[in-house]
Parts: C-alpha cells; sequence; structure tokens
C-alpha cells in the first residue's frame, strides 16, 4: 500500500491512497496520515479496503506523506559513509556497539518537489540520500526483537544539510542545530510489504539513484546497514516512549565501492577526493541547483516515487 498527502491548505494536508500504478488516487477514511498512525491497527484495515481510485494524482499538488512529525532521529549505519570521512577529515574513528543518533527538526518536512529555501550558498549546502521508517507508538524498552512490529511504514527521505556549520557544532560536543534544516521527502509512504523481497533483514534492498542538475552523481545500495531499523527503532526507544508518528532515518546510503556506484551525498564524493588528491574538487550546491533522488527495486520499480527539489534563496 502507497500513502501520499495532498496539499488541501491545511497545514497537515488531506491523506489518499494511491493507485497501484502510482497515476491515481483515493481519498482516505481518515483526515491525515498521523491520525491513521495514531490508531493504525483500525486505520489499516480501512485503507486497505480502498480499491477504487477515481482522481488523477498530480505529484506537484503533493506534501510530504508526513508533512510534521512529533519526532525525527536520524541514525548513521552505513559504515562505509563514516570511515571515509573520518579517514578524509583525519578524525580518530568512534565505532560505538549501538547506532549512532541525533534528534533533528521535526516540525517540517519539505514536500517532494519543493523548492527549498536556504539562507546562505555559502554554508555548503548539501543533499543527503536515505530510507526511513516511520513508526506507531512505540513503549519504552521495547527490544529488536519486538520492534519490527512497531514498523508502520517506510519513506525515502533528503536530508539536507550545511557542511560548513556541522563541523563547529559537532565540535561542541551537542547536536546539530544549524547545520540540520528541515528535511525532505519522497511522495509515497509505503507498507513494508510493498516492498516485497527487498525489505530483508529490515532493510530495503534497493538502489538509490541520485542526479544533480540531471547528471547521475550515485546510485548506492539500500542494504548496506551495520544495523536493521528493528535495531534503529529499539535504539530510539530504550529510555523513553516513542510517540505514533516518529520518524527514523538510516543516514546517508553509502556503499564500499563508493568510487564504482557513486555517492548518496557532497560531502562524500569530497571525502575521496581528499583521499584521492589531497584536497576536494567538487563545490557543494548554489542557488537554482536540483537534486532528484528516486529508489529502484532489482525488479525496475520505484515505490517511494521520485524526489526532485531545488535550492532557493530564503
Amino acid at each position: 500500500m502507497r500513502l501520499a498527502t495532498l496539499n488541501d491548505g491545511t497545514r497537515d494536508g488531506r491523506l489518499i491512497v494511491v493507485s497501484p500504478e502510482g497515476t491515481d488516487y483515493a481519498l482516505a477514511p481518515v483526515q491525515t496520515l498521523q491520525v491513521a498512525l495514531e490508531d493504525w491497527e483500525a486505520a489499516e484495515p480501512a485503507l486497505r479496503a480502498l480499491d477504487a481510485f477515481p482522481e488523477p494524482l498530480d505529484l506537484r499538488q503533493l506534501l510530504a506523506p508526513l508533512p510534521r512529525a512529533w519526532q525525527w532521529l536520524d541514525g548513521s549505519v552505513y559504515p562505509s559513509h563514516g570511515a571515509l570521512m573520518d579517514k578524509a577529515l583525519g578524525i580518530e574513528p568512534f565505532k560505538p556497539d549501538w547506532p549512532p543518533m541525533y534528534q533533528g527538526v521535526s516540525d517540517t518536512f519539505y514536500a517532494p518537489m519543493a523548492e527549498v529555501p536556504m539562507v546562505d550558498e555559502d554554508l555548503g549546502i548539501d543533499f543527503e540520500g536515505e530510507f526511513g521508517v516511520i513508526t506507531d507508538a512505540v513503549p519504552a524498552g521495547t527490544p529488536a526483537a519486538a520492534a519490527s512490529k512497531h514498523i508502520r511504514l517506510l519513506v525515502q527521505i533528503n536530508d539536507w544539510s550545511l557542511r560548513k556549520l556541522a563541523g563547529p557544532e559537532m565540535k561542541s560536543g551537542f547536536g546539530w542545530i544549524q547545520a540540520k534544516p528541515p528535511c525532505g521527502m519522497a511522495p509515497f509512504a509505503i507498507t513494508p510489504d510493498e516492498l516485497g523481497e527487498a525489505w530483508q533483514d529490515h532493510q530495503v534492498a534497493a538502489h538509490l539513484g541520485v542526479a544533480w542538475n540531471g547528471a547521475p552523481f550515485g546510485n548506492a545500495w539500500g542494504k548496506a546497514m551495520s544495523h536493521g531499523f528493528d535495531e534503529l527503532v529499539a535504539h530510539a526507544a530504550r529510555t523513553r516512549n516513542l510517540v505514533a508518528g516518529t520518524v527514523i532515518g538510516s543516514g546517508t546510503v553509502s556503499n564500499e565501492n563508493y568510487r564504482e556506484v557513486g555517492s548518496s551525498c557532497i560531502a562524500e564524493r569530497r571525502g575521496i577526493e581528499i583521499v584521492d588528491f589531497g584536497e576536494p574538487r567538487t563545490a557543494f550546491m548554489t542557488y537554482g541547483d536540483t537534486v532528484r533522488m528516486e529508489a529502484r527495486l532489482p525488479d525496475g520499480r520505484t515505490p517511494f516515487g521520485a524526489l526532485e527539489q531545488k535550492v532557493v534563496q530564503a
């Protein structure tokens, strides 16, 4: 099942169920995705019961599937990305036995075809392609073995970053604030069964195609996580309840053979250049630049749809 949120002029939009072909939709029996998540056991059967899709879908009229959330937590569980960045920056590797995670801004998720405002193009504007999950309510202390049943939806995310602010904030010992503007989401939030055999070990076994200003930039394989999403949910819930509608990200999708498959963010490309040439050669984004992200399954399907966003001056 694929869900999306129509822009009806309200802050949280109108939940819709999208046809299997991704071309048409039906209004959901509940108003918003947040309402559905808060009583998912009752909402899911009603959503799945819809089998007629009378309205043509215009992707330009969509908000993010969840336009705002109670909580956004982002992990960093692709080992090749962390190892490369440590090497490029000369940082002593930090290798905990738990998944690194930070809490970011959740009151806005940009629409899949949004113009994204940035205050200063000299701050190192970067995209970051990743996958994520949306949970129902998760009790504190839920172990990984029980966490998977709380993963209700999967999403594809662009975690925008301002790289020139990230380093100083990281060194402060506190979390990111200025370096992490709101994220973007691809148009469709999907139930895990939509992936079929591509939902493996609580990971998305799909290639995340990334293009910058129309030129291919990366095509990394999603199933290379050191911790699955079940472990990420359990880690987030170790000492606190997670409310329904919590969004948890994987961090930048990355593979060991990044020179062959490319990267999901500019910082990684620059890290490769530092290792290879002693200095970065790729600049960050400027106003007017666009990024397109689209996950593709081995059978050619694109379950999340395409996210294509343009950077503009705030």
